[in-house]
């Protein structure tokens, strides 16, 4: 899906009690913001789910939304030094590349100097998407009902920001993963731009398509998966599960809608299957491990796209080749990780 490399170094970790699955200590519901009854301890109520009626800032709500307190993104700002995207503005009309190894400063071209330090407001939306009343630590703990409740009001809060150029949505699982509160929640991401990684695929899909007069990148992946079934981990009517083709690390998961469609948030199904994938790693593991979820959803504009849901559970730490080449080093197999996930089910 993305055309970069991975590395497999199986010889690294022979089993999967190689792994030491992080699990921070709990810290308990007693000051947690997120669990019902302190409803008065979070910026005011976006949206909620409440099937016995009730008002904004009251209890009895199954998932819950709200600003993140201390977003990523703000509104329009009237300085455009607040909150920058650095690097994303287009250089100066004229400035073109360096004039000649014997000019490295553009000494010659001072009129269409290029600003090497440009960057504009950093404008959008950041929420935060409270999975469940009860104080939870893990989407692997929600009920059935519970984990249906949340993914639709992920879909739900997609929907509310049309005008975005890029959703990202994102769950954090674990002070490892990156989350600051353990109560199971999801973050969501309205961006003014189109990440590189999300262009990329775009991309890639829309090439696919016509080299292969209209098929689609992803669809022909999972049926070429499902008749392998080497990193088939599991498939129901609606989606399949995969441990991916060069995954990046150890027991990464695809979720791929069977029914090819662009939008995680114009779609109604794969819950059952993610949540197939996170108690599949926690029975795995012995409990859920610290994981990163990421739903890739077509940018605006993009009609041929196959939204997915990738997981990565955090049992390895990137080092300096990593970091130095963007080059990910996978120390086991994604068909012995299926196989693995599979014998949990």
């Amino acid at each position: 899906m993305t055309g970069l490399r991975t590395i497999l170094a199986p010889g690294r970790a022979a089993r999967p009690d190689s792994f030491s699955a992080r699990a921070a200590e709990p810290k308990g519901p007693e000051n947690c913001p997120f669990c019902e009854g302190r409803e008065d301890r979070t910026p005011p109520e976006l949206y909620a789910t409440r099937p016995e009626g009730g008002g904004p800032e009251t209890g009895g709500w199954t998932t819950r939304v709200v600003p993140n307190l201390y977003p990523a993104l703000g509104q329009p700002s009237p300085d455009a030094r607040d909150n920058p995207v650095r690097g994303s503005a287009a250089p100066a009309a004229g400035a073109g590349s360096f004039a000649s190894a014997g000019d490295p400063l553009l000494a010659t071209k001072r009129a269409g100097e290029p600003d090497l330090f440009s960057s504009r407001p950093a404008e959008g939306t950041h929420e935060v998407l409270i999975n469940s009343p009860e104080h939870l630590t893990a989407m692997a703990e929600l009920s059935d009902e519970g984990f249906a409740a949340a993914i639709a009001t992920w879909r739900e809060r997609m929907r509310a920001h049309p005008d975005a150029s890029c959703l990202q949505l994102i769950v954090n699982e674990g002070g490892g993963a990156g989350a600051s509160l353990e109560h199971t929640h999801a973050q969501l991401y309205a961006l003014p731009f189109v990440p590189a990684a999300v262009a990329r695929e775009r991309e890639r899909v829309g090439a696919y398509g016509e080299r292969t007069a209209g098929g689609g990148l992803l669809s022909d992946v999972l049926v070429e998966e499902v008749r392998r079934r080497e990193r088939l981990v599991a498939i129901d009517d609606e989606a399949a599960l995969v441990c991916p083709w060069a995954s990046r690390s150890p027991f990464e998961l695809r979720v791929i809608p069977r029914r090819e469609s662009a939008r995680f948030e114009g779609d109604e199904g794969g819950a059952a299957m993610i949540r197939t994938a996170m108690r599949a790693l926690a029975r795995l593991f012995d409990g859920p491990p610290e994981l990163n979820l990421w739903i890739r959803t077509a940018p605006r504009g993009a009609e041929q796209f196959h939204w997915h849901v990738d997981i990565a559970p955090r049992l390895t730490i990137k080092a300096g080749f990593e970091l130095g080449t963007g080059v990910d080093i996978n120390v086991y197999p994604p068909e012995q990780a299926a196989s693995d996930l599979r014998e949990c089910l």
